[in-house]
This record gives structure tokens, C-alpha cells and sequence, in this order.
């Protein structure tokens, strides 16, 4: 773990103390959940974005059968042109 230094105002501080009272946990314990809450909230959703991925799949067909193997050429020829 990493030792840092924070600033509460004295009613945070006072309220927090409280709350560990209560849950029987340091404070050091009640920030470090708030800031995992914060940073999971921070993540984007996995699902929402298989779903999205997963809407947008075979909906564009290609001409060429082997797109997926020459995509790289494909691409290459449309910058050309």
C-alpha cells in the first residue's frame, strides 16, 4: 500500500468517525471503499459495450470473401485510390 495525506474539513472527519464507530472500521478503511466505489463507477459498463460490439457485427457485408485474411491490402487499395 501507498501512504498519503489527505485534508478533511472537521465535520468530514467528524462524520467519518462516526461511521467507523459504528462499522468498526478505521477510517483509513472507510476511505479506501470510497475511493474503490469512485473508481468502479469510473469503469465503463463491459456489458453495455459487448452489447454494442456485438449489434454492429455482421451487419456490413463485404464483396471480397477473404476480407478478413487481406484487410490489410483492402485498406492499403482504398487509401490508394
Amino acid at each position: 500500500m501507498i501512504r498519503t495525506q489527505i485534508q478533511l474539513t472537521d465535520e468530514q472527519y467528524k462524520r467519518l468517525k462516526e461511521i467507523g464507530h459504528r462499522r468498526h472500521k478505521s477510517l483509513a478503511e472507510l476511505i479506501r471503499g470510497a475511493v474503490d466505489r469512485l473508481l468502479t463507477s469510473e469503469q465503463p459498463d463491459r456489458i453495455a459495450l459487448y452489447r454494442q460490439a456485438g449489434a454492429v457485427v455482421g451487419k456490413h457485408a463485404a464483396e471480397a470473401e477473404n476480407i478478413a485474411v487481406e484487410h490489410d491490402r483492402y485498406l492499403d487499395d482504398g487509401y490508394s485510390a
